[in-house]
């Protein structure tokens, strides 16, 4: 009986302990303190999907659905207390983010060049506190789903457990996901969409003027635009092909381009460069292990 009684108890000892679930409702309705045609809304998630509809309203009308997973009672205190959403109000912009991690969400002070020509600051995570004493001892996700005045910019992000989708926004849409996909549909404007772990599905509801760049690791790129496109694409990939119904198509000079760093200069020539009917923007495409399908809408 004593050995079979200390098999039970290994056996028990072995099994994992189940977690505890929170989930709850957050809403918020925020409004630009100036309205501006450079108007943008930036969401920065780190767990879990965005979701972003373009309205014809006024207000930004935000709902996220927190989740909170600990494996006793105090962890998951823990986190419900720990994670919150963050809003920042910079006058013409608004910012919402996921507060309460080891990470710490700031404006890093490098400039960055956008392909628009602009220098930006950009807002971020910085991971350099994970290597502290924080220690998150429950699992969270956030999942955004925000209606936006129509016409305003759009900037969203996700890392892990979470897909983008961004629908009938008129202004610029820019787009970065981790390990999930991006969707983006009725764009009207330029756009900038990336993934490392996933497909990127584009949708026109009238064609660019300016560049944008589609950009996926591990996936395919699938993009659709209106019938009587014209502009200038450029494809690279390592493991993936280009298939287009568009014509005709007409082959670009080899392009040459060069960065300078620490170490000297580095070129990069690009051959795949063609001009769809009399050309325009810049489309820029480039896969590691996936295809992409360029396609106009026949109605």
């Amino acid at each position: 009986m004593k050995k079979t009684f200390w098999v039970f108890l290994l056996t028990i000892a072995g099994l994992p302990v189940l977690a505890q679930t929170h989930t709850e409702k957050i809403t918020k309705e925020l409004s630009f303190e100036k309205t501006a045609p450079n108007n943008a809304l930036l969401i920065a998630n780190i767990n879990g999907d965005v979701k972003v509809v373009g309205y014809e309203g006024s207000t930004i009308q935000v709902e996220v659905t927190k989740t909170i997973q600990g494996k006793t009672d105090a962890r998951l205190e823990e986190g419900k207390a720990a994670i919150q959403l963050g809003v920042m109000n910079e006058v013409d912009s608004i910012i919402l983010y996921v507060k309460g991690t080891c990470s710490t969400f700031s404006k890093n002070n490098t400039r960055t060049k956008r392909n628009n020509g602009r220098w930006m600051r950009h807002w971020n995570y910085s991971w350099n506190d994970c290597n502290s004493n924080c220690d998150e001892r429950f699992d969270y996700t956030m999942d955004f789903v925000v209606r936006v005045p129509a016409g305003i910019n759009v900037m969203v992000s996700t890392i892990n457990d979470g897909e983008i989708s961004v629908e009938n926004v008129k202004g610029a849409v820019h787009a970065s996901n981790i390990n999930g996909g991006v969707k983006l549909k009725n764009l009207m404007r330029e756009a900038d969409a990336s993934t490392i772990n996933g497909d990127v599905d584009i949708e026109y509801a009238k064609n660019p003027v300016k560049d944008c760049r589609f950009y996926s690791l591990n996936g395919d790129i699938n993009a659709w635009f209106q019938k009587g496109l014209a502009a200038n694409f450029s494809f690279e990939s390592f493991n993936g092909d280009f298939y287009t119904d568009i014509e005709p198509l007409e082959s670009l000079p080899v392009q040459v381009t060069e960065t300078k760093n620490g170490e000297g200069i580095k070129y990069k020539v690009n051959g795949n460069r063609f001009k769809i009917r009399t050309g325009g923007p810049l489309l820029d495409f480039e896969t590691f292990n996936g295809n992409v399908y360029l396609k106009e809408r026949t109605n």
